[in-house]
């Protein structure tokens, strides 16, 4: 496929950026807290934490690590939210030699059991409000290693006190749990700081990350994503930035509001990667499900980006104490994880001034392969355009490319492709063409100009009388209509027309009815796309991501 997407690139953005600068992310790393030592790298609950300290902690982390005589190239799997615990963890891994293994906190232990089992992991990181879902799978895992952290671990001793006191005792968030062998993060610090260091030479084919995905689809694979691929999508993220970052007062430091969860790729290596590489500070927002909470902390600070889902710009879009925060500074609005609705855009840069720049990507991707050029002054409905060093293509079902302006499965081919799938060589044949592109299993078109729009996934894709009708299409239409927040259309059996439409609606008006919803899409949607059912809900089931689970959704009819 011609690159026709060269020609829209902004003004500075190159169409190929220099990628073998660091061997490794331990390169990386190990500059940015040289180059930034005094800098706050983080900020958690109104306490700073500098380049320097990060820098201290992760090497005695990992000293601890080798002390337990854990060898270069093990897993160690890190389950904890946005604490700083975590940067100081990930970097500690890596420094050893080791391989990060990203858990999700909320998982189940039938979830948990099963990564744990699948990468092997000697060693696990944990928060101790999910111990209890440790416990239970502990005796059938091969993690041996347990280090234990709590909330308020790095805050020093008084306000860390008052912080564990408050999560235990008055909001009980730590459910009852034994795990006797297990070490505390800050004995593990104590414990490292008397032992040597011994830093490995890391390479840019070694591994870096198992990052698990398809758990929403069915068995939960780990992308097995090399030291190369997360430094060269931090490197192409970053040129992508450049035009907005711009606008960032000379000699400002880049502050960057990080909702996203970090063991999620889009937040580890936009928000985490990204921010260490540019000297830049994150503010760690462990629960962005808490808008109030969000809200509050953003009020206190002044910052320039902000990387998030589209439900979160929405819902804290439409809350009543979104004028409590000062907007002014943002200069860049990145949306990934799922599709931008139209409505939450709008009412987004009407809000802000700041218009979504829509991306796109997977783990399998270290996430970003897309995204719209962030000078973009208004929302395009699109993921955008191939990111620097990346081709987009489009595939029928036997692999050949589709014309321009046909849909097609998305194929991906750059230096950010992950190496397949860990241990799953059936797997990574399936998605892997002998040219080195990735399949995606997302439908696609490009327009003339080389913007790219999904129009769904594969198998969200609902069959009606032979007619294919896009969830997205449909949530984006309902979406509009006032006084309704959010929806999720899915496919149901119909007998007559093999598959209906059913749509999920969230209020915002407690007076919409079922018969508001039919009129509003008679007006916008032809015959075979109106839903066949109607159901109104408080809330849609997602993932702590913010994907909707649009399974769940099909299994109760």
């Amino acid at each position: 496929m011609e690159k026709i997407w060269l020609k829209q690139y902004p003004a500075g953005v190159p169409a190929e950026v220099k990628i073998d600068v660091y061997p490794s992310l331990v390169a990386l790393l190990d500059e940015s807290f040289r180059q930034h030592a005094k800098l706050p790298a983080y900020r958690f609950m109104g306490k700073s934490f500098s380049f320097e300290l990060i820098d201290e902690l992760s090497r005695a982390f990992a000293a601890y690590l080798q002390g337990l005589g854990l060898q270069r190239g093990d897993r160690v799997a890190i389950m904890l939210p946005n604490v700083p615990q975590y940067p100081v963890a990930v970097a500690g891994v890596l420094r050893a030699g080791m391989v990060v293994v990203n858990v999700n906190p909320l998982y189940t232990p039938r979830e948990l059991e099963h990564q744990l089992k699948d990468s092997g992991a000697k060693a696990i990181v944990i928060l101790e409000n999910f111990a209890a879902t440790l416990q239970q799978v502990a005796d059938h895992v091969p993690t041996k290693h347990v280090v234990l952290a709590a909330m308020g671990d790095m805050m020093g001793l008084l306000k860390g006190a008052i912080v564990n006191h408050v999560v235990r005792k008055v909001k009980k968030m730590v459910p009852a749990f034994s795990l006797p062998a297990a070490t505390r993060f800050n004995d593990a610090l104590s414990q490292g700081r008397g032992k040597a260091f011994t830093a490995p030479k890391m390479g840019p084919d070694d591994i870096a990350v198992l990052q698990y995905t398809g758990g929403t689809t069915g068995v939960s694979k780990g992308a097995v994503l090399l030291h190369r691929n997360l430094v060269a999508n931090v490197l192409q993220s970053e040129a992508w930035y450049q035009p907005a970052l711009k606008k960032v007062p000379a000699g400002e430091q880049v502050v960057t509001i990080c909702a996203l969860p970090l063991y999620h790729i889009f937040g580890f290596n936009t928000n985490m990667m990204l921010g260490l590489r540019m000297g830049g500070c994150n503010i760690l927002i462990p629960n962005p499900r808490d808008i109030p909470a969000v809200l509050k902390e953003l009020s206190r600070e002044r910052f320039h980006s902000f990387p998030a889902v589209n439900t979160l710009f929405n819902a804290l879009a439409n809350h009543a104490e979104f004028d409590s925060v000062d907007w002014s500074h943002l200069v860049i609005s990145v949306g990934g994880g799922m599709a931008v609705q139209q409505a939450t855009a709008r009412l987004w840069l009407e809000k802000t001034g700041c218009p979504i720049c829509e991306g796109y990507g997977l783990s399998e991707t270290s996430p970003v392969a897309a995204c719209n050029p962030v000078d973009a002054t208004a929302y395009t409905g699109t993921i955008g355009l191939p990111v620097s060093n990346t081709e987009l293509t489009l595939l029928d079902d036997d692999g050949h490319e589709v014309p321009t302006g046909q849909a097609g499965e998305i194929a991906i081919r750059g230096p950010q492709v992950m190496a397949g799938y860990w241990q799953r060589p059936d797997e990574t044949a399936k998605v892997m063409t002998a040219d080195g592109y990735f399949r995606t299993g997302d439908v696609g078109i490009m327009d003339e100009r080389g913007y790219f729009r999904i129009v769904d996934r594969k198998k969200d894709m609902i069959l009606v009388s032979g007619f294919n009708v896009y969830p997205n299409e449909v949530e984006d239409v309902i979406t509009q209509m006032p006084g309704v927040l959010e929806c999720a259309a899915v496919g149901v059996p119909d007998d007559k027309a093999g598959e209906a439409v059913k749509v999920v609606i969230v209020k915002k008006d407690p007076s919409v009815t079922e018969s508001d919803v039919r009129s509003w899409c008679e007006s916008n949607l032809t015959g075979y796309k109106r839903p066949r059912v109607i159901e109104f809900r408080t809330e849609l089931p997602k993932t702590p991501v913010g994907k909707v689970l649009r399974r769940e959704l099909r299994d109760k009819k």
